[in-house]
């Protein structure tokens, strides 16, 4: 026989947990979250492929201060940019997984 905990008596029981009250989504929480993982995806792409492409040259940027077109066309600035683009697909890889709390259990 294990000994009684202190503080409760040989015949004394403890109380049953609290029932935890699961959070209701309404439909704008699941449309903002798909959304939100979209306009994540549709950036991420976006920053990752376009400094690498013809367009980035020519455009309204680097033409305005022609001191700067260098900056421009530096290799790291672009890494730097398709960088940001990584971090936007891994926030909408995370969010992905998220979408799981709406699913009903």
């Amino acid at each position: 026989m294990t000994p009684p905990k202190p503080g409760i008596s040989a015949g004394e029981t403890l109380p049953a947990p609290a029932p935890v009250e699961r959070r209701s989504y309404r439909w704008y929480h699941k449309l903002s979250a798909v959304l939100f993982v979209t306009f994540c995806l549709e950036i991420g792409c976006f920053l990752v492929i376009f400094p690498w492409t013809r367009y980035w040259d020519d455009n309204l940027f680097s033409t305005l201060l022609p001191e700067w077109r260098q900056y421009w066309q530096n290799a790291y600035v672009r890494g730097a940019i398709s960088g940001v683009g990584v971090v936007n697909l891994y926030i909408a890889a995370a969010e992905i997984f998220r979408l799981r709390r709406f699913a009903k259990r």
